[in-house]
């Protein structure tokens, strides 16, 4: 049964239950350490001792991607292109713009943007294999221009390889786990080295990625999947419908709604209890609705959009667009009775690679942004170079870079280098 309690005692939600991070990365970093020092050779006992893999190699052949999706259903066709069309459409919008300006006369700035030359993109295919994600990951890349596309997967189900083939990646790999991650990571001689490595996982990805990130471009390092609905009245059945829909995802998901209404939390608390009762993932879903869940009962409504934005949730719900400006931290936002998670998931457009774990106060949900590259570029003639001269020359003598003042004056035609008199500086070396 889920947990009705009030705001005062919902602290310890706030407080999110420790995903056993240390523990998984004491096991991940010997994995780590044997892929990287002999490569194929570790990244294949892995996987045989961990994902069952069969095959001689972990190179998913192209006849057998193509063979695939061959057997996929015209229903499941075109569920994947409409997905496609969706995040495509959104991608599209997202992507950062190429611009150049005269910000003051002599003086040009602008950026331009290139997309990473390969990306790899990881797919769970353990209790649920998640073929959205393929969507969601290779489709954003593909609009950024990323040429070298990857994709990993312990498993070989036929939907999985087969939207792969639909989308045109013909890099595809039958491994997972922190193996998996280590291979994209450093490279082998059958996996190439990835600039940046997206998609979620378990603790043990999870683990993998944040001991990686910096050596090998991550998203974010995700913990188990989250709601947060906001909601002062509404169908009881929609809304446990909901909380069971992210529940079901893993025994550490939660589901939490917030309202006003001790009548409404009764009812929804009872609907939980009724959908339970013969859903087929039942064993899931009941453990986390039990464990991590809760209803909390709110003093207003203010409260309520308090509580969420410190919660900082992967999955927000609120009930119209009218609390949109006060929202601060969430990974997506959901307006209204007719916007289910689900839509997110599949097909509505934006990304469901998401920040967990309260990362949402720092960033949200992957973007066709992580698959690009905004490099600034500046321009100036001698005039625009001449009113800075001051400032530049100043600012670097006081931190006792006189060669950086010096590459400026040698430009201007001013008294000859080596001759100038230093200024004080601030500090010996350049923080």
């Amino acid at each position: 049964m889920i947990r009705i309690i009030e705001s005062k005692d919902a602290g310890r939600l706030l407080t999110r239950k420790a995903a056993r991070m240390a523990e998984a990365e004491a096991v991940v970093a010997p994995i780590l350490a044997a892929v990287r020092k002999r490569g194929d050779a570790a990244l294949m006992e892995y996987a045989r001792k961990f994902d069952g893999l069969a095959r001689k190699s972990v190179r998913v052949p192209e006849r057998e991607l193509l063979a695939a999706r061959q057997r996929l259903s015209p229903e499941f066709v075109r569920a994947a292109a409409t997905a496609a069309d969706g995040v495509r459409a959104f991608a599209e919008r997202q992507m950062p713009a190429e611009w150049m300006r005269a910000m003051k006369p002599g003086l040009r700035l602008g950026q331009i943007v290139r997309p990473l030359d390969r990306v790899a993109a990881y797919i769970p295919s353990g209790r649920y294999p998640l073929v959205s994600t393929i969507v969601m990951t290779v489709v954003p890349a593909r609009v950024a221009g990323v040429r070298n596309i990857c994709v990993a997967s312990p498993r070989p189900v036929t939907e999985v390889f087969g939207t792969a083939a639909l989308l045109g990646v013909a890099d595809v790999f039958e491994m997972g786990g922190a193996q998996a991650i280590a291979a994209f990571a450093f490279g082998t001689r059958t996996v190439p080295k990835a600039d940046r490595i997206v998609g979620p996982g378990n603790i043990y990805v999870a683990a993998a990625k944040k001991l990686l990130a910096g050596e090998v471009g991550i998203d974010f390092v995700a913990g188990p999947t989250e709601i947060l609905i906001v909601a002062q009245e509404g169908d009881p059945r929609r809304l446990a419908a909901d909380m069971l829909a992210q529940a079901e995802h893993d025994v550490d998901a939660s589901a939490v709604l917030l309202t006003g209404s001790k009548r409404l939390a009764a009812a929804v608390a009872r609907e939980i209890e009724r959908q339970l009762d013969g859903l087929p993932t039942a064993a899931v879903a009941g453990r986390a609705i039990a464990s991590n869940s809760a209803i909390v009962v709110t003093k207003s409504l203010d409260e309520a959009v308090d509580l969420a934005n410190r919660f900082a949730p992967e999955h927000l719900s609120i009930p119209d667009e009218s609390l949109l400006g006060r929202i601060q931290n969430a990974g997506s936002v959901f307006i209204g009775p007719f916007s289910p998670e689900a839509a997110g998931d599949y097909a509505s457009g934006p990304n469901h690679v998401l920040p967990t774990g309260g990362a949402a106060r720092q960033r949200g949900g992957l973007s066709v942004a992580d698959f690009v590259k905004a490099i600034s570029v500046q321009q100036l003639n001698q005039a625009a170079l001449k009113r800075l001269a001051p400032a530049i020359t100043t600012l670097a003598r006081a931190e006792g870079l006189e060669a950086h003042a010096r590459s400026v004056e040698v430009r201007l035609d001013e008294a000859p280098v080596g001759r100038r008199k230093r200024l004080p500086h601030l500090h010996k070396e350049h923080s």
